[in-house]
């Protein structure tokens, strides 16, 4: 009985973190949001040009979908935006699929 419980905690944890990130993000949804909040004006201060070197630099600090989300996080706290958590996840699902494509 627990090698059975313990096969189905493992058989869980392996399903879970080969998941597909931002799985449930709408990315068109999440461009609006980064275009209505001036996501890359913000990155453009720091950075130059656009503001998309951010996702694109080459000593990018962002390297997992973990990071990625903890990063949404940190900036929606930092400039005091009142993004829901779908909000967020709608932004990974943007950022994954256009910049960053973790699998």
């Amino acid at each position: 009985m627990n090698k059975m419980i313990t096969a189905l905690i493992l058989l869980a944890a392996t399903t879970t973190a080969h998941a597909t990130p931002f799985a449930k993000g709408d990315a068109v949804a999440g461009k609006k949001i980064v275009e209505q909040n001036k996501c890359n004006g913000c990155h453009a201060n720091m950075l130059g040009g656009d503001g998309s070197a951010m996702y694109t630099r080459a000593d990018r600090k962002i390297k997992t979908p973990q990071s990625l989300a903890t990063q949404i996080t940190r900036c929606s706290v930092n400039l005091g935006l009142t993004l829901f958590p779908e909000d967020e996840e709608n932004i990974g699902a943007h950022l994954n699929k256009n910049y960053y494509k973790f699998k």
